[in-house]
């Protein structure tokens, strides 16, 4: 179970009437479990405290869960515990078999389960997995959402982040009471498994923005060029993207962002990888070109074995230009 359910970096459900009532905003401030209190999942259930709710969280670090119980938080052993107190679930994971061992695992959530309790998944896994996950709950009476998010931890601490969520649509709406109190964003996108599809789209192309922003700020500081005024010049010309303008790779062109910290914290080379080969995988069984796509994937794996894996995902900007001094 070590090192299964810490997030780095998120349903379909039916409230049980008979335990909330007749109406949903009875059961607005009640526990609301979380589990995984990484990088993306401290600020979230940090969030879901400032708006009120009693926060019932685990993690396998202790250390990560201090600062959320010297909030107010409750801290259990394990997801069963959780699930033992909690009838609504967060969930924010580093991966798919992450997710799978929380849920269905000897210590899981499904073994403790209550009829009716609302499960939100919102790691990035892969979309058969979070179908796999809605068929286990809804064996157990429970009812599964997959929410996956982007905006990175910066949003995450400020209750910015984007929602996709995937689920049935009527329940969608009554959970946009959690959602809204962690983001700014709320999408519905289908049934369960679309919201991971749309994250993993989404995530492909910031990787292929991320490198393209890389080469052409490599290129024109070899060119003589200032990369603040590059920088200034594609911010206010067709070449303008969330990779130039709010997430800068090149040291000393912004502030508050990985690039001015050495490339600590943000999103990490590994998990852009990990997210990437699930995009792989998913245009592999649907047959689906993605010549750029795979490129990333192969890129951001050789960083990896670079020494760049828990380096933000912006070091590729550090890597090309090691690469062009070898």
């Amino acid at each position: 179970m070590a090192a299964l359910f810490r997030g780095s970096r998120s349903i379909c459900f039916r409230w049980n009437k008979h335990v909330f009532g007749s109406t949903r905003s009875m059961a607005s401030k009640t526990p609301v479990g979380f589990i995984g209190l990484g990088n993306m999942g401290s600020p979230m259930a940090k969030n879901l405290i400032k708006n009120g709710y009693p926060v019932i969280a685990t993690d396998v670090f202790p250390e990560c869960c201090k600062e959320l119980q010297d909030l107010g938080a409750q801290v259990v052993d394990s997801p069963a515990y959780v699930a033992e107190k909690a009838d609504r679930i967060i969930t924010m994971l580093p991966s798919s078999p992450n997710v799978i061992e929380v849920y269905t695992g000897s210590n899981g959530i499904l073994k403790k389960v209550k009829k009716g309790t609302l499960l939100v998944d919102s790691s990035t896994i892969d979309p058969a997995v979070a179908k796999e996950m809605a068929v286990a709950a809804e064996k157990m009476g429970a009812v599964f959402m997959d929410a996956p998010v982007s905006g990175g931890v910066g949003a995450a601490s400020m209750a910015k982040l984007t929602f996709m969520v995937g689920g049935l649509e009527e329940e969608f709406k009554a959970a946009q009471e959690l959602f809204t109190c962690m983001g700014a964003n709320v999408i519905y996108c289908g049934q369960v498994g679309t919201g991971q599809a749309a994250k993993l789209c989404n995530n492909m192309l910031l990787s292929i923005g991320m490198i393209g922003t890389a080469e052409t700020m490599n290129l024109g500081i070899r060119l003589g060029l200032d990369p603040k005024l590059l920088a200034k010049i594609l911010n206010m010309s067709s070449g303008r993207c969330w990779s130039s303008d709010t997430y800068n790779p090149v040291p000393g062109v912004m502030e508050g962002v990985p690039s001015a910290n050495n490339y600590q914290g943000g999103f990490g080379t590994a998990l852009m990888a990990k997210d990437l080969g699930l995009a792989q995988n998913t245009a592999t069984n649907t047959r689906t070109p993605i010549p750029l796509g795979s490129l990333a994937h192969q890129i951001y794996r050789v960083m990896c074995s670079r020494g760049y894996a828990n380096k933000d995902f912006s070091s590729v900007f550090q890597f090309l230009r090691e690469e062009e001094a070898q």
